[in-house]
């Protein structure tokens, strides 16, 4: 069985490849598993009203706080294989 860290890897690789562009709600979703795979928790604070897609990204990768890498790194797997 390969490793998570290498289907990951996969999946990023393949999320800029796919045959069409998931919606705006979609693509937030796997911008936040991206982040918390690759990150943990989300840190520092919230954008301002004045940065209306930072404060996006952040709600999104917020909504994920308390996740393990692991679980993230499979939800993002799972996200992508379905898009592909």
């Amino acid at each position: 069985m390969a490793d998570l860290k290498s289907l990951f890897e996969a999946a990023v690789a393949n999320s800029k490849n796919l045959s069409e562009r998931p919606d705006n709600a979609t693509l937030l979703k796997i911008y936040a598993l991206y982040k918390q795979a690759a990150e943990g928790d989300v840190e520092g604070k919230k954008p301002g009203f004045g940065d209306m897609v930072g404060r996006a990204k952040w709600d999104a990768w917020n909504g994920f706080k308390g996740t393990e890498k692991d679980d993230a790194m499979q939800q993002y797997i799972d996200l992508v294989q379905s898009l592909s």
